[in-house]
């Protein structure tokens, strides 16, 4: 008999490589994966714990599995991910409900894992985390399309709200020649778009070639045949290179956009984050990419009410802001993380305060996306088509400039043609409904 196995995957890219790994070793071992989790015998829940709202939605999906349990719909339980490692034996203390926590240490032996619990073992196992395989089989979950490529895990940053190192340990590169190998097996897979994951892309190779190789590795990728997008997220400011920037500007495959997660501006604000920059500092780099690299789209994500953020800091970040006109921006209040360094700060603000502060930041951005949608209107863009819209009947799909799950889309229409989901079309923009263009298949 082979049993069912079912896993939702909550959180980041990252957690989601982490999930088709487990997937794939299910799958040699006889098991059979179900897409709806409601189905399984074994049912896994791959849990974020980066703040408070995301170990909230971790909780509320095992307390709905639960109740499957409850009803005999599912047989058991497992929770592995960031809040099993990070919480540990106190996951299983409050969540009675659950047959097994396992910390991603734990993850290569998933099979054995389920088969025990199955059989009525509880368990909770806690390996070292750098057990946790880089390597391996994975099972696609994403549109055939597009795929990340998790070239590191872990985190050497000790940025100070951020629990990552405590979670996933020290920084572990990939070697290149393993990545341009699973490189390789998604675009015979169809991926036409290769999107670059780690918790810090521009630290990657320091660990294991004794220097950043994040260019070689882009020159590597962007040799594979069927590739047409290699994105690259999550770069921090001070590790740009002039040799990152020139391979980003001369490499036709590589989209001119770039994540960089500056989280704030003022530098005193950074330096108690153990973040690098200054508001003059960072100007100059923005500026700087944008001049080397004509019509780049730039990303970043800011966090507000940080302790001790004053209203004259606040007041530079919203002028930062609105200076430098990001094509792209996420703004999110500060989440009081327990064990780390600014949990402990003096001067924690206020949650009202902080939840205003960052709808303030976020009203200023959503305006300069609304103006960059209706500068748009007449150009001709690139598409890669992601689907039908039945409410709005038209076609969507996304730019160069637009990152799938976190970036908006662009809506058209394309006559009597059909294009197909996965397909590069050009769209001539007519119009622009909020920050996201709307247009015609030409």
């Amino acid at each position: 008999m082979k049993y069912k196995v079912g896993i939702v995957s909550l959180g980041c890219a990252k957690n989601q490589v982490d999930a088709e790994m487990l997937l794939a070793k299910l799958n040699n071992e006889q098991f059979e994966i179900v897409e709806d989790v409601a189905m399984s015998d074994a049912a896994i829940v791959n849990t974020c714990a980066f703040i408070e709202p995301a170990k909230q939605e971790s909780i509320e999906e095992i307390l709905e599995l639960a109740k499957l349990k409850a009803e005999g719909k599912i047989k058991c339980l497992i929770v592995t991910g960031c809040l099993a490692e990070r919480y540990q034996k106190d996951v299983m203390k409050q969540l009675p409900e659950i047959d097994a926590c396992i910390g991603i240490g734990a993850n290569d032996t998933i099979a054995d894992i389920i088969t025990k619990t199955l059989q009525g073992e509880k368990q909770e196992i806690f390996p070292p985390k750098n057990c946790m395989q880089l390597e391996g089989e994975r099972i696609q979950s994403t549109p055939r399309h597009y795929a990340y490529l998790k070239i590191a895990e872990g985190c050497d940053n000790h940025c100070t709200y951020c629990a990552i190192p405590m979670i996933r340990g020290k920084y572990r590169s990939r070697k290149i020649e393993n990545l341009v190998k699973e490189a390789k097996w998604l675009a015979e897979g169809g991926v036409r778009e290769l999107i670059l994951i780690a918790q810090d892309t521009s630290y990657y190779g320091n660990d294991i070639y004794g220097k950043p190789m994040l260019p070689k590795l882009l020159k590597e990728l962007c040799k594979i045949e069927g590739l047409k997008w290699i994105r690259v997220l999550y770069c921090y400011p001070e590790r740009i290179t002039d040799e990152l920037i020139d391979v980003i500007a001369s490499e036709e495959k590589i989209v001119k956009y770039l994540d960089l997660p500056l989280q704030h501006c003022n530098k005193d604000l950074l330096k108690v984050m153990n973040r690098k920059g200054s508001y003059d500092e960072l100007k100059s780099l923005i500026n700087k990419l944008r001049e080397r690299i004509p019509k780049i789209t730039l990303r970043s994500t800011f966090i507000t009410g940080f302790p001790g953020e004053s209203e004259e800091q606040f007041e530079e970040l919203s002028k930062f802001v609105d200076e430098i006109k990001f094509n792209r921006m996420g703004c999110f209040p500060y989440s009081r993380e327990e064990d780390t360094p600014a949990a402990k700060l003096p001067d924690q603000i206020d949650e009202d305060i902080k939840l205003k502060r960052a709808e303030i930041i976020s009203e200023q951005q959503q305006l300069i996306m609304e103006q960059y949608a209706l500068d748009s209107i007449g150009d001709e863009v690139e598409v890669l088509v992601e689907g039908f819209d039945r409410y709005a009947e038209c076609y969507f799909g996304r730019s160069a400039g637009d990152c799938p799950e976190v970036d908006g889309n662009i809506f058209f229409t394309a006559g009597d043609i059909k294009p197909v989901v996965g397909s590069f079309v050009k769209v001539k923009i007519t119009d622009s409904l909020g920050i996201d263009p709307v247009g015609e298949m030409i």
